[in-house]
Protein backbone atom coordinates (compact mmCIF):
# COMPACT_ATOMS: atom_id res chain seq x y z
CA UNK A 1 0.00 0.00 0.00
CA UNK A 2 1.70 3.17 -1.39
CA UNK A 3 5.15 2.14 -0.81
CA UNK A 4 6.75 4.99 -2.55
CA UNK A 5 5.27 6.69 0.59
CA UNK A 6 6.83 4.73 3.04
CA UNK A 7 9.97 3.44 1.68
CA UNK A 8 11.64 2.61 5.45
CA UNK A 9 11.03 -1.28 5.43
CA UNK A 10 11.15 -1.49 9.12
CA UNK A 11 8.35 1.31 9.40
CA UNK A 12 5.94 -0.28 6.82
CA UNK A 13 5.32 -3.19 9.63
CA UNK A 14 3.64 -0.99 10.96
CA UNK A 15 0.70 0.76 9.07
CA UNK A 16 -2.69 0.56 10.67
CA UNK A 17 -6.17 2.05 10.98
CA UNK A 18 -6.43 5.39 12.31
CA UNK A 19 -8.84 4.32 15.18
CA UNK A 20 -6.09 1.60 15.93
CA UNK A 21 -3.44 3.89 16.29
CA UNK A 22 -5.62 6.48 18.12
CA UNK A 23 -5.88 3.71 20.54
CA UNK A 24 -2.50 3.96 22.03
CA UNK A 25 -3.82 7.51 23.13
CA UNK A 26 -4.54 7.07 27.02
CA UNK A 27 -6.19 9.10 29.49
CA UNK A 28 -4.11 11.84 31.04
CA UNK A 29 -1.24 11.47 27.87
CA UNK A 30 0.53 14.27 26.30
CA UNK A 31 -0.20 14.82 22.82
CA UNK A 32 2.23 17.06 20.29
CA UNK A 33 0.38 17.13 17.31
CA UNK A 34 1.34 18.79 13.89
CA UNK A 35 -0.66 21.55 12.19
CA UNK A 36 -0.20 25.18 12.13
CA UNK A 37 -3.35 27.52 11.26
CA UNK A 38 -5.04 24.63 9.32
CA UNK A 39 -1.60 23.87 7.13
CA UNK A 40 -0.40 20.29 7.89
CA UNK A 41 -2.57 18.93 10.77
CA UNK A 42 -3.96 15.53 12.07
CA UNK A 43 -6.81 14.67 9.81
CA UNK A 44 -7.44 10.82 10.97
CA UNK A 45 -6.00 10.39 14.29
CA UNK A 46 -7.01 13.18 16.17
CA UNK A 47 -10.33 12.73 14.52
CA UNK A 48 -10.72 8.68 15.74
CA UNK A 49 -9.66 9.88 19.07
CA UNK A 50 -12.42 12.46 19.73
CA UNK A 51 -15.19 9.47 18.24
CA UNK A 52 -13.36 6.96 20.91
CA UNK A 53 -13.79 9.42 23.69
CA UNK A 54 -17.37 10.46 23.20
CA UNK A 55 -18.16 6.99 24.48
CA UNK A 56 -14.84 6.25 26.28
CA UNK A 57 -14.29 9.46 28.33
CA UNK A 58 -10.63 10.07 28.54
CA UNK A 59 -8.71 13.73 28.48
CA UNK A 60 -5.36 14.33 27.02
CA UNK A 61 -3.51 17.53 26.91
CA UNK A 62 -3.06 18.94 23.46
CA UNK A 63 -0.24 20.89 22.29
CA UNK A 64 0.23 21.89 18.12
CA UNK A 65 2.07 24.46 16.10
CA UNK A 66 -1.05 26.58 16.23
CA UNK A 67 -4.93 26.30 15.23
CA UNK A 68 -6.39 23.54 13.60
CA UNK A 69 -8.61 22.65 10.51
CA UNK A 70 -11.84 20.07 10.00
CA UNK A 71 -13.11 21.34 13.13
CA UNK A 72 -11.09 18.92 15.29
CA UNK A 73 -10.44 21.42 18.29
CA UNK A 74 -14.12 21.20 18.56
CA UNK A 75 -14.60 18.27 17.50
CA UNK A 76 -12.32 16.91 20.72
CA UNK A 77 -13.45 19.77 22.87
CA UNK A 78 -17.52 18.73 22.17
CA UNK A 79 -16.11 15.22 23.23
CA UNK A 80 -14.87 16.31 26.90
CA UNK A 81 -11.21 15.00 25.66
CA UNK A 82 -9.36 17.96 26.23
CA UNK A 83 -8.05 19.06 29.58
CA UNK A 84 -4.99 21.57 28.47
CA UNK A 85 -4.53 23.11 25.16
CA UNK A 86 -1.44 25.19 23.85
CA UNK A 87 0.04 27.39 22.45
CA UNK A 88 -2.90 28.38 20.12
CA UNK A 89 -6.44 27.86 18.83
CA UNK A 90 -9.40 29.70 16.85
CA UNK A 91 -12.12 26.77 17.26
CA UNK A 92 -15.62 28.60 18.31
CA UNK A 93 -16.50 25.55 20.02
CA UNK A 94 -13.41 25.23 22.30
CA UNK A 95 -13.56 28.94 22.73
CA UNK A 96 -16.62 28.18 24.87
CA UNK A 97 -14.85 25.29 26.82
CA UNK A 98 -12.42 27.48 27.40
CA UNK A 99 -13.87 31.10 28.61
CA UNK A 100 -15.83 28.51 30.89
CA UNK A 101 -13.23 27.38 32.42
CA UNK A 102 -13.28 23.85 30.94
CA UNK A 103 -10.37 23.46 29.44
CA UNK A 104 -7.05 24.83 30.63
CA UNK A 105 -5.29 27.10 27.59
CA UNK A 106 -1.79 28.05 27.84
CA UNK A 107 -1.41 31.51 25.30
CA UNK A 108 2.17 31.08 24.39
CA UNK A 109 4.28 33.58 21.87
CA UNK A 110 4.21 30.64 19.17
CA UNK A 111 8.09 31.22 18.98
CA UNK A 112 8.81 30.29 22.54
CA UNK A 113 6.71 27.14 22.64
CA UNK A 114 9.57 24.64 20.89
CA UNK A 115 12.09 25.92 23.46
CA UNK A 116 9.64 25.32 26.50
CA UNK A 117 9.44 22.31 25.65
CA UNK A 118 13.13 21.17 25.34
CA UNK A 119 13.92 22.97 28.60
CA UNK A 120 11.43 21.33 30.87
CA UNK A 121 9.20 23.62 31.13
CA UNK A 122 6.39 21.79 29.92
CA UNK A 123 5.06 18.47 30.26
CA UNK A 124 7.00 15.53 28.17
CA UNK A 125 4.98 14.79 25.18
CA UNK A 126 3.94 11.00 25.54
CA UNK A 127 3.12 10.79 21.62
CA UNK A 128 3.73 12.90 18.53
CA UNK A 129 0.75 12.85 15.79
CA UNK A 130 2.47 14.47 12.87
CA UNK A 131 1.43 14.41 9.23
CA UNK A 132 4.02 13.58 6.76
CA UNK A 133 3.79 13.40 2.98
CA UNK A 134 6.89 10.72 2.83
CA UNK A 135 8.68 8.48 4.96
CA UNK A 136 12.67 7.94 3.25
CA UNK A 137 14.50 4.94 3.79
CA UNK A 138 16.63 6.67 6.67
CA UNK A 139 13.86 7.07 8.46
CA UNK A 140 13.73 10.68 7.89
CA UNK A 141 10.33 12.11 6.80
CA UNK A 142 8.77 14.88 4.50
CA UNK A 143 6.53 17.11 5.88
CA UNK A 144 3.35 18.65 4.30
CA UNK A 145 2.28 22.01 4.10
CA UNK A 146 3.54 23.28 7.46
CA UNK A 147 6.53 22.71 9.85
CA UNK A 148 5.31 24.36 13.28
CA UNK A 149 6.58 22.61 15.89
CA UNK A 150 7.00 19.56 14.46
CA UNK A 151 10.53 18.79 14.83
CA UNK A 152 10.29 19.70 18.83
CA UNK A 153 7.72 16.88 19.30
CA UNK A 154 9.56 14.40 17.07
CA UNK A 155 12.37 14.89 18.88
CA UNK A 156 10.98 15.05 22.67
CA UNK A 157 8.15 12.81 22.26
CA UNK A 158 8.33 9.43 23.57
CA UNK A 159 6.59 7.49 21.03
CA UNK A 160 5.82 8.89 17.48
CA UNK A 161 2.66 8.44 15.06
CA UNK A 162 3.09 9.51 11.46
CA UNK A 163 0.06 10.70 9.38
CA UNK A 164 1.25 10.00 5.39
CA UNK A 165 -1.06 12.26 3.60
CA UNK A 166 -1.13 10.79 -0.41
CA UNK A 167 -3.17 14.18 -1.51
CA UNK A 168 0.96 15.56 -1.35
CA UNK A 169 2.57 15.73 -4.39
CA UNK A 170 6.40 14.07 -3.32
CA UNK A 171 7.25 16.91 -5.55
CA UNK A 172 7.25 19.32 -2.14
CA UNK A 173 10.25 18.23 -1.27
CA UNK A 174 12.57 21.14 -1.40
CA UNK A 175 10.02 23.38 -0.06
CA UNK A 176 11.13 22.83 3.36
CA UNK A 177 14.32 24.10 5.34
CA UNK A 178 14.52 21.97 8.81
CA UNK A 179 16.87 23.50 10.98
CA UNK A 180 17.87 22.54 14.72
CA UNK A 181 19.23 25.17 17.27
CA UNK A 182 19.99 23.07 20.15
CA UNK A 183 19.41 24.43 23.57
CA UNK A 184 20.97 27.63 25.48
CA UNK A 185 23.83 28.31 26.32
CA UNK A 186 25.52 26.61 23.78
CA UNK A 187 22.43 27.36 21.25
CA UNK A 188 24.02 27.81 17.35
CA UNK A 189 23.67 31.38 15.75
CA UNK A 190 20.48 31.37 13.26
CA UNK A 191 22.59 32.28 10.01
CA UNK A 192 19.36 33.36 8.09
CA UNK A 193 20.71 36.62 6.43
CA UNK A 194 17.60 37.49 3.96
CA UNK A 195 14.27 35.76 3.60
CA UNK A 196 15.68 32.83 0.95
CA UNK A 197 18.69 31.49 3.52
CA UNK A 198 18.66 28.12 3.08
CA UNK A 199 20.67 26.99 6.30
CA UNK A 200 19.26 23.42 7.13
CA UNK A 201 17.69 20.54 5.71
CA UNK A 202 15.07 19.53 3.10
CA UNK A 203 13.60 16.47 5.09
CA UNK A 204 13.01 16.57 9.03
CA UNK A 205 15.35 13.56 11.03
CA UNK A 206 13.28 11.42 13.23
CA UNK A 207 14.08 8.15 15.71
CA UNK A 208 12.50 5.32 13.86
CA UNK A 209 12.31 3.03 17.19
CA UNK A 210 9.85 5.90 18.06
CA UNK A 211 7.06 5.27 15.50
CA UNK A 212 4.13 3.55 16.91
CA UNK A 213 2.18 3.50 13.73
CA UNK A 214 1.62 4.46 10.49
CA UNK A 215 -2.10 5.96 9.07
CA UNK A 216 -2.49 6.92 5.70
CA UNK A 217 -5.09 9.79 4.99
CA UNK A 218 -6.48 11.40 1.67
CA UNK A 219 -8.02 14.61 3.15
CA UNK A 220 -6.62 18.16 2.07
CA UNK A 221 -6.16 20.84 4.44
CA UNK A 222 -9.27 23.08 5.58
CA UNK A 223 -9.18 26.03 3.02
CA UNK A 224 -8.95 29.72 4.49
CA UNK A 225 -11.85 31.80 4.55
CA UNK A 226 -11.44 34.19 2.50
CA UNK A 227 -13.12 37.52 2.44
CA UNK A 228 -12.61 40.05 0.07
CA UNK A 229 -11.59 43.31 1.06
CA UNK A 230 -14.71 45.56 1.86
CA UNK A 231 -14.45 49.32 2.71
CA UNK A 232 -12.89 49.40 6.31
CA UNK A 233 -9.73 46.90 4.70
CA UNK A 234 -9.20 48.79 1.59
CA UNK A 235 -9.47 52.28 3.54
CA UNK A 236 -6.74 50.83 6.15
CA UNK A 237 -4.61 49.08 3.17
CA UNK A 238 -4.22 52.90 1.62
CA UNK A 239 -3.03 54.36 5.03
CA UNK A 240 -0.24 52.08 5.38
CA UNK A 241 -0.06 52.51 1.22
CA UNK A 242 0.79 55.95 1.86
CA UNK A 243 2.49 55.75 4.54
CA UNK A 244 5.43 53.78 2.82
CA UNK A 245 5.30 55.83 -0.11
CA UNK A 246 6.03 58.54 2.48
CA UNK A 247 8.65 56.76 3.54
CA UNK A 248 10.30 56.21 0.76
CA UNK A 249 10.10 59.48 0.24
CA UNK A 250 11.91 60.37 2.96
CA UNK A 251 14.71 58.14 2.04
CA UNK A 252 14.25 55.71 5.14
CA UNK A 253 12.96 53.12 2.76
CA UNK A 254 13.87 51.93 -0.66
CA UNK A 255 10.53 50.19 -2.71
CA UNK A 256 11.68 47.29 -2.08
CA UNK A 257 10.90 48.23 1.61
CA UNK A 258 12.12 45.61 4.72
CA UNK A 259 11.38 41.96 4.43
CA UNK A 260 7.13 41.75 5.36
CA UNK A 261 5.51 39.84 8.15
CA UNK A 262 1.80 39.46 8.41
CA UNK A 263 -0.37 38.07 10.71
CA UNK A 264 -3.49 35.64 9.97
CA UNK A 265 -7.19 36.87 9.06
CA UNK A 266 -8.77 39.50 6.65
CA UNK A 267 -7.43 42.25 7.34
CA UNK A 268 -3.73 41.64 7.19
CA UNK A 269 -4.79 39.97 3.90
CA UNK A 270 -6.53 42.69 2.39
CA UNK A 271 -3.56 45.05 3.55
CA UNK A 272 -1.05 42.86 1.21
CA UNK A 273 -3.32 42.81 -1.71
CA UNK A 274 -2.72 46.56 -1.41
CA UNK A 275 0.75 45.78 -1.94
CA UNK A 276 -0.04 45.33 -5.49
CA UNK A 277 -1.42 48.42 -6.47
CA UNK A 278 1.43 50.25 -5.13
CA UNK A 279 5.20 51.59 -6.17
CA UNK A 280 6.97 48.36 -4.76
CA UNK A 281 8.81 46.28 -6.19
CA UNK A 282 11.38 43.18 -5.19
CA UNK A 283 9.07 42.45 -1.83
CA UNK A 284 10.49 40.10 0.22
CA UNK A 285 8.58 38.24 3.29
CA UNK A 286 9.64 36.28 6.40
CA UNK A 287 6.53 35.26 8.16
CA UNK A 288 5.27 32.63 9.81
CA UNK A 289 2.02 32.38 8.11
CA UNK A 290 1.52 32.29 3.80
CA UNK A 291 -1.91 33.19 2.95
CA UNK A 292 -3.51 34.32 -0.54
CA UNK A 293 -2.23 37.32 -0.73
CA UNK A 294 1.45 36.31 -0.49
CA UNK A 295 0.51 34.14 -3.58
CA UNK A 296 -0.93 37.25 -5.42
CA UNK A 297 1.99 39.51 -4.98
CA UNK A 298 4.40 36.59 -6.39
CA UNK A 299 2.30 36.35 -9.00
CA UNK A 300 2.36 39.68 -9.86
CA UNK A 301 5.77 39.99 -9.94
CA UNK A 302 5.66 42.37 -6.90
CA UNK A 303 7.49 40.14 -4.20
CA UNK A 304 10.54 37.47 -4.89
CA UNK A 305 10.04 35.19 -2.02
CA UNK A 306 8.27 34.15 1.24
CA UNK A 307 9.64 32.16 3.89
CA UNK A 308 7.41 31.17 6.63
CA UNK A 309 6.21 27.58 8.90
CA UNK A 310 3.10 27.10 7.19
CA UNK A 311 0.32 27.79 4.41
CA UNK A 312 -3.20 29.27 5.19
CA UNK A 313 -4.86 29.78 1.62
CA UNK A 314 -8.01 29.41 0.24
CA UNK A 315 -9.20 25.87 -1.66
CA UNK A 316 -8.30 27.54 -4.73
CA UNK A 317 -4.43 28.94 -4.00
CA UNK A 318 -4.23 25.68 -2.42
CA UNK A 319 -4.60 23.63 -5.74
CA UNK A 320 -2.62 26.18 -8.18
CA UNK A 321 0.25 25.77 -5.52
CA UNK A 322 0.42 22.14 -5.72
CA UNK A 323 -0.76 22.81 -9.81
CA UNK A 324 2.58 24.86 -10.28
CA UNK A 325 5.15 23.66 -7.73
CA UNK A 326 8.00 24.17 -10.18
CA UNK A 327 6.53 27.61 -10.58
CA UNK A 328 6.74 28.57 -7.00
CA UNK A 329 9.95 26.29 -6.31
CA UNK A 330 13.04 28.83 -5.15
CA UNK A 331 9.68 31.49 -4.24
CA UNK A 332 8.69 29.73 -1.06
CA UNK A 333 10.17 28.14 1.92
CA UNK A 334 8.79 26.23 5.45
CA UNK A 335 10.44 26.33 8.00
CA UNK A 336 10.07 25.33 12.01
CA UNK A 337 8.07 28.14 14.14
CA UNK A 338 11.10 28.52 16.24
CA UNK A 339 13.16 29.70 13.56
CA UNK A 340 10.51 31.87 11.54
CA UNK A 341 9.80 33.02 14.52
CA UNK A 342 13.42 33.61 16.40
CA UNK A 343 13.57 36.99 17.91
CA UNK A 344 17.63 36.93 16.59
CA UNK A 345 16.32 36.59 12.92
CA UNK A 346 13.33 38.57 13.11
CA UNK A 347 15.99 41.74 14.27
CA UNK A 348 18.94 40.85 11.54
CA UNK A 349 16.57 41.09 8.80
CA UNK A 350 15.00 44.53 10.12
CA UNK A 351 10.94 42.90 9.67
CA UNK A 352 8.34 45.44 9.10
CA UNK A 353 5.28 43.42 11.12
CA UNK A 354 1.77 43.74 10.13
CA UNK A 355 -0.24 42.27 13.08
CA UNK A 356 -3.82 42.57 13.85
CA UNK A 357 -5.42 44.14 17.22
CA UNK A 358 -9.25 44.14 19.11
CA UNK A 359 -8.78 47.28 20.33
CA UNK A 360 -5.73 49.48 21.73
CA UNK A 361 -5.66 52.41 23.94
CA UNK A 362 -5.00 56.16 23.76
CA UNK A 363 -1.54 55.30 24.92
CA UNK A 364 -0.60 52.73 22.31
CA UNK A 365 -0.83 49.04 24.07
CA UNK A 366 -2.59 46.42 22.46
CA UNK A 367 -4.85 43.92 23.09
CA UNK A 368 -5.31 41.17 21.09
CA UNK A 369 -6.39 38.24 22.50
CA UNK A 370 -9.34 39.17 25.07
CA UNK A 371 -12.82 40.67 24.38
CA UNK A 372 -13.60 43.27 27.44
CA UNK A 373 -10.74 42.17 29.42
CA UNK A 374 -11.40 38.55 30.28
CA UNK A 375 -12.94 36.20 27.04
CA UNK A 376 -10.36 34.52 25.12
CA UNK A 377 -10.56 34.97 21.56
CA UNK A 378 -8.16 33.19 19.73
CA UNK A 379 -4.68 33.82 21.44
CA UNK A 380 -1.42 35.99 21.14
CA UNK A 381 -0.04 33.57 18.20
CA UNK A 382 3.35 34.83 16.85
CA UNK A 383 2.29 38.79 16.88
CA UNK A 384 4.25 39.50 20.29
CA UNK A 385 7.24 37.65 18.63
CA UNK A 386 7.58 40.28 16.04
CA UNK A 387 6.10 42.96 17.96
CA UNK A 388 9.04 42.46 20.07
CA UNK A 389 12.23 42.49 17.79
CA UNK A 390 10.95 44.41 14.46
CA UNK A 391 12.03 47.05 12.86
CA UNK A 392 8.57 48.33 12.57
CA UNK A 393 5.57 47.24 14.59
CA UNK A 394 2.43 47.76 13.25
CA UNK A 395 -0.90 46.77 14.62
CA UNK A 396 -4.00 47.39 12.56
CA UNK A 397 -7.93 47.16 13.72
CA UNK A 398 -11.35 49.04 12.23
CA UNK A 399 -11.76 52.04 14.18
CA UNK A 400 -16.23 50.62 15.46
CA UNK A 401 -17.61 47.94 14.90
CA UNK A 402 -21.37 46.47 15.82
CA UNK A 403 -22.88 49.87 13.44
CA UNK A 404 -20.72 52.30 15.00
CA UNK A 405 -21.35 50.80 19.10
CA UNK A 406 -18.28 49.06 19.59
CA UNK A 407 -15.22 51.51 19.72
CA UNK A 408 -11.96 49.68 19.04
CA UNK A 409 -9.63 52.95 20.32
CA UNK A 410 -10.76 53.12 23.93
CA UNK A 411 -9.52 54.73 27.10
CA UNK A 412 -7.47 52.06 28.45
CA UNK A 413 -7.21 48.29 27.17
CA UNK A 414 -8.69 45.93 28.72
CA UNK A 415 -5.87 42.93 28.22
CA UNK A 416 -2.41 44.17 26.99
CA UNK A 417 -0.49 41.90 25.11
CA UNK A 418 1.53 44.25 23.22
CA UNK A 419 2.60 47.49 24.91
CA UNK A 420 3.43 51.11 24.04
CA UNK A 421 6.70 50.13 24.12
CA UNK A 422 6.61 47.60 21.34
CA UNK A 423 4.28 49.45 19.04
CA UNK A 424 5.66 52.15 16.44
CA UNK A 425 2.42 52.30 14.02
CA UNK A 426 -1.34 51.92 14.71
CA UNK A 427 -3.90 52.00 11.58
CA UNK A 428 -7.53 52.24 11.77
CA UNK A 429 -9.97 52.48 8.97
CA UNK A 430 -9.93 56.33 9.66
CA UNK A 431 -6.20 57.10 9.55
CA UNK A 432 -2.77 56.42 10.53
CA UNK A 433 -0.53 57.61 13.73
CA UNK A 434 2.55 57.25 14.11
CA UNK A 435 3.94 57.12 17.68
CA UNK A 436 7.83 56.76 17.38
CA UNK A 437 9.63 59.20 19.55
CA UNK A 438 6.27 60.28 20.89
CA UNK A 439 5.92 60.76 24.70
CA UNK A 440 2.28 59.35 26.50
CA UNK A 441 0.64 62.44 26.09
CA UNK A 442 1.67 63.25 23.29
CA UNK A 443 1.15 59.53 21.85
CA UNK A 444 -2.86 60.26 22.63
CA UNK A 445 -3.67 63.35 20.52
CA UNK A 446 -2.23 61.70 17.80
CA UNK A 447 -4.18 58.58 18.18
CA UNK A 448 -7.61 60.32 19.24
CA UNK A 449 -7.13 62.49 16.24
CA UNK A 450 -6.20 60.30 13.22
CA UNK A 451 -7.36 56.36 14.08
CA UNK A 452 -10.41 56.78 16.24
CA UNK A 453 -14.01 56.93 15.02
CA UNK A 454 -15.39 60.81 14.99
CA UNK A 455 -18.81 58.66 17.06
CA UNK A 456 -16.31 58.63 19.71
CA UNK A 457 -13.85 61.16 19.58
CA UNK A 458 -15.00 63.80 21.64
CA UNK A 459 -15.42 61.71 24.55
CA UNK A 460 -12.36 59.66 24.09
CA UNK A 461 -10.82 63.65 23.96
CA UNK A 462 -13.20 64.68 27.30
CA UNK A 463 -11.67 61.44 29.11
CA UNK A 464 -8.28 62.38 28.04
CA UNK A 465 -9.15 66.13 29.29
CA UNK A 466 -10.15 64.85 32.44
CA UNK A 467 -7.04 62.83 32.54
CA UNK A 468 -4.37 65.34 32.03
CA UNK A 469 -5.99 67.81 35.11
CA UNK A 470 -4.95 64.26 37.62
CA UNK A 471 -1.38 64.65 35.87
CA UNK A 472 1.34 61.77 35.43
CA UNK A 473 3.72 60.25 32.90
CA UNK A 474 0.46 58.48 31.24
CA UNK A 475 -2.52 60.02 32.83
CA UNK A 476 -5.73 58.01 33.37
CA UNK A 477 -9.06 58.50 35.38
CA UNK A 478 -9.08 55.25 36.88
CA UNK A 479 -12.59 54.90 38.19
CA UNK A 480 -13.58 55.54 34.38
CA UNK A 481 -10.92 54.09 32.65
CA UNK A 482 -12.75 50.54 31.93
CA UNK A 483 -16.06 52.09 31.78
CA UNK A 484 -16.37 51.90 28.28
CA UNK A 485 -16.19 48.05 28.76
CA UNK A 486 -18.45 48.19 31.71
CA UNK A 487 -20.99 49.76 29.78
CA UNK A 488 -20.25 47.18 26.73
CA UNK A 489 -21.58 44.51 29.38
CA UNK A 490 -24.17 46.22 30.99
CA UNK A 491 -25.61 47.49 27.43
CA UNK A 492 -24.17 45.86 24.85
CA UNK A 493 -22.72 49.29 23.79
CA UNK A 494 -20.01 51.63 24.47
CA UNK A 495 -22.13 54.49 23.30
Amino acid sequence: MHPERVKHSELSKKIMTAQEAAAFIKDGMVVGASGFTKGGDSKVVLKALAQRASVDPLKITLMTGASLGHGIDGRLAEAKALSRRLPFQADPILRNSINSGEVMFVDQHLGETADLLANGFLPPVDIAVLEVAQVLENGHILPTTSVGNNLAYAQHAKHIILEVNVTIPLEIRGFHDIFYTGLSPHRSIIPVMDAGSIIGTDTMPMDPEKVIAIVFSDAKDSPAELVAPDTKTSAIAGHLMDFFNHEIKMGRMTPSLHPLQAGIGKVANAVLSGFVHGQFENLTMYSEVLQDSTFELIDSGKMTFASACSLAVSQSCYEKFFANLEKYRGKILLRPQNISNAAEVIRRLGLIAINTAIEFDIYGNVNSTHIAGSKMMNGIGGSGDFARNSYMSIFVTQAASKNNTISHVVPMASHVDSNEHDVDILVTDQGLADLRGLAPRERAKVIIQNCCHPEFRDALNDYYQEALARGGQTPHVLSKALSWHQKLQDTGSMK
